[in-house]
């Protein structure tokens, strides 16, 4: 356009035509930003999966994903108002898609374990509907079924727990993953306060899975709940031995880790399952790498290498700097 001009005619056609190229040319980089971000949030670069969710357009095809992950993010480093909105944001934008409701379910549960009871309420049917939704959209969604299954089976009735609800679930469940539904069954004896059923099923998980390390540690945490410390310790040495020959459940180095500090058993184990997750190449969302960096300088400070220790808390906040518990760490 000379001298001001406004377009003409066939220039205003031009224009959408290069628009949907334009779109057309970015959309792959977008995908590429998106896939770099998804690999940063495994890997536990928060600060890293962040800034390249907030470089994306915000009003592109692929918000609601870039949505999701922030949320996912943001569960990591335990910023519950802000997970559940950017969860929330995710959903108004592909209102049917299974699994964006499903950390939503997630994100909602997590902000009503640490409010007061009176919104916890509210917050815990929302979560319990989202779980819901996720399910009818996608029957065959394991992971929002056993979200559902174990949402109501802990969950008061009040805000739509039961354990009749549970066992209809579990029928659903057990063509789709046979382990997490014997894992489900589980959670319902125990909380039957049936524990002989209970561990007959956790140990039913972890024959019938293909990554039983993973239920390894599920039954180590039966029996740090009951007390069982020599169990918990065998339970989480096999959880090790397991993971060492599978890529697809080194997690559960970092939650036999937890496990054991959570039982204030065998700290110096813990601590080798932490390096070994650190240096592993299959760390994932679930077990936050820069949480794994502040679990292992806990453990260093309880041996007395407080500079060990304060190592491993600067190697936390430099993967996420606003993970509030590494900032307030004193050693």
């Amino acid at each position: 356009m000379r001298n001001g001009q406004k377009p003409g005619r066939r220039a205003r056609l031009l224009l959408p035509v290069a628009a949907v190229l334009l779109s057309a040319a970015l959309a792959p980089a977008q995908q590429d930003k998106l896939a770099q971000a998804h690999a940063a949030l495994d890997a536990g670069e928060a600060d890293k999966a962040l800034g390249l969710l907030y470089a994306l357009p915000q009003n592109g095809a692929n918000n609601a994903e870039a949505q999701n992950l922030a949320c996912r993010v943001y569960l990591t480093l335990k910023q519950w108002d802000q997970a559940a909105s950017r969860c929330e944001a995710a959903t108004r934008l592909d209102g049917g898609n299974s699994n964006l409701h499903l950390w939503l379910g997630r994100a909602l549960g997590e902000r009503a374990g640490h409010i007061s009871f009176l919104s916890a309420y509210s917050l815990g049917k929302r979560s319990r509907a989202e779980f819901e939704t996720a399910v009818r959209l996608s029957a065959r969604n394991a992971d929002a079924l056993s979200d559902l299954g174990e949402f109501y089976v802990e969950a008061p009735g009040v805000v739509g727990g039961g354990q009749d609800k549970a066992e209809r679930v579990i029928a659903q469940l057990e063509p789709v993953d046979s382990a997490r539904a014997h894992q489900l069954r589980a959670r319902l004896a125990e909380a039957r306060k049936d524990y002989g059923a209970a561990e007959r099923e956790f140990r039913a998980a972890i024959a019938s899975s293909p990554h039983p390390a993973l239920h390894w540690t599920t039954l180590a945490s039966f029996f740090r709940r009951r007390q069982r410390w020599q169990d918990v310790e065998a339970a989480v040495h096999s959880a090790y031995a397991a993971a060492s020959h599978d890529r697809g459940a080194t997690v559960a180095l970092y939650d036999g880790a937890g496990v054991l500090i959570e039982s204030h058993r065998d700290p110096g184990f813990a601590s080798k399952m932490l390096e070994a997750y650190l240096a592993s190449s299959g760390k994932t969302e679930e077990g936050p790498a820069f949480e794994a960096h502040l679990r292992l300088a806990r453990l260093k400070a309880q041996f007395g290498d407080r500079a060990g220790a304060e190592h491993e808390r600067t190697q936390a906040l430099a993967l996420a700097h606003a993970y509030k518990p590494a900032q307030e760490a004193k050693f």
